[in-house]
């Protein structure tokens, strides 16, 4: 009968997720300091700056299904230790980089594969092997550490950049991203069977199955195995509904505001460093929102949670360009905070969903579904910069990301209750 200990191991493996998240935070506060000196230095426009940013969200949500199945096979432990190296190796390549094909190559493609090792699916993947209670909870957590970790990268790397050059910044994340890996090394076990334990919150064992080695030596790879997941999760509405809405969600955080919102704010005269601790800001009350989501979604229709949260979101993105100043206004904290609760609660019950509908396989699912995300995030991050270099402003693109968030309230609440008799891959399209 498995042990159990007065502290659960789970806690301590869900410590070591929150530092790596915490390590892999600095990624996503790098491109908006970034892109005001790299226009400065090398005359490259927002456009073009924004196309690298892209390159890494598509390949950072391509990743995702895969790391899921790659952590099935080689386990958790590896495959975390290796994305932390590529990224911190990535990061470090670009102080030499003086072309933009060298920025995609570094910040596009070796720091988008590591951090879609370390994306939303890594969390997934943690909290449904560990925790069978508080798993809403944790979940909002461990999806909060992102946003920690901007609360913490954001003002030193805009304080960094300005005293030292960009290139500071980009060491400093990678050296912070290299120092997690021996943790995760000593600390970060697979699954609680390893050391004899229950997930935390259950009470008794699963039933054992019988090995059938004919069945364990025709496996299919892992790879195959999101593919197959990705065709048979893709036959099913519930699917699209959460991949669209999710899209809409990277759109209007991690592609719009975490990318454009510092040059926006300086296109009205504010500072960098100001502009940065705003967006710190943001992380604060995301922590507070998050982990609150978390909770809500123990307890109450995740449906309903994410037509409330994508419609506050839009309406807050709709007063956004009368804000910006040279100085900070009430106003302006006032948006902070409203849009700070809201960034990634959606996190949560959107995990909880793709749970409900593709129960054991949902860790891979929920990769494909953030795939979206980060299409989503992509696209509005180069489109975006691209209206700042037409136009000259960014207004068009938050009127139109507070539209999107409509679409996507309304792709929540679509959203049926699973029946209780189909398994996935038998879903009709019209559930």
């Amino acid at each position: 009968m498995p042990r159990t200990p007065r502290l659960h191991y789970a806690w301590i493996v869900a410590g070591v997720c929150l530092l790596v998240l915490l390590g892999a935070a600095g990624f996503r506060s790098t491109p908006a300091l970034l892109m005001e000196p790299l226009n400065t230095e090398f005359g490259w426009s927002h456009g073009v700056i924004s196309a690298a940013v892209s390159v890494n969200m598509v390949l950072n949500g391509l990743t995702a299904p895969f790391a899921a199945a790659l952590m099935d096979r080689f386990g958790i432990r590896r495959v975390a230790a290796v994305a932390l190296t590529m990224m911190a190796v990535g990061a470090g390549a670009t102080v030499y980089m003086d072309a933009p094909w060298q920025m995609m190559l570094c910040w596009g493609v070796l720091v988008g594969i590591g951090s879609g090792s370390m994306a939303l699916a890594f969390t997934a993947t943690i909290t449904g092997r560990w925790f069978l209670a508080r798993r809403g909870l944790v979940t909002g957590v461990l999806t909060a550490a992102s946003a920690a970790g901007n609360l913490v990268f954001l003002p030193i790397l805009a304080w960094l950049i300005s005293a030292y050059g960009w290139r500071s910044a980009s060491l400093t994340v990678g050296l912070c991203s290299l120092a997690v890996v021996p943790i995760v090394l000593m600390l970060l076990r697979e699954r609680p069977a390893d050391l004899g334990l229950l997930p935390y919150g259950q009470t008794e064992p699963d039933p054992e199955q019988p090995a059938d080695p004919a069945t364990e030596a025709a496996a299919e790879p892992k790879g195959l195995r999101a593919l197959r997941l990705l065709r048979q999760a893709a036959g099913t509405r519930p699917f699209w509904l959460l991949a669209g809405s999710f899209a809409i969600c990277g759109a209007t955080t991690n592609g719009l505001v975490g990318t454009h919102f510092i040059p926006a704010a300086g296109d009205h005269g504010m500072v960098e460093t100001t502009a940065a601790s705003l967006l710190a800001l943001v992380g604060v009350f995301d922590v507070v929102g998050t982990v609150f989501s978390g909770w809500l979604t123990d307890r109450w229709d995740s449906r309903k949670l994410l037509g409330v949260y994508y419609l506050l979101r839009g309406a807050s993105l709709l007063f956004l360009p009368a804000l910006f100043a040279r100085t900070v206004h009430p106003s302006m904290v006032i948006f902070i905070v409203f849009y700070g609760l809201d960034w990634v609660a959606t996190v949560p019950p959107t995990i909880a969903l793709c749970r409900e509908w593709f129960g054991e396989d949902a860790p891979i699912v929920f990769g494909w579904v953030f795939c979206g995300h980060q299409v989503g995030a992509a696209l509005v991050a180069f489109g975006a910069g691209m209206v700042r270099d037409q136009l000259g402003s960014y207004d068009a693109a938050w009127y139109g990301a507070g539209a999107l968030c409509v679409i996507a309230a309304s792709c929540a609440l679509l959203l049926r209750a699973k029946p209780t008799v189909p398994p996935v891959a038998t879903v009709p399209l019209t559930a």
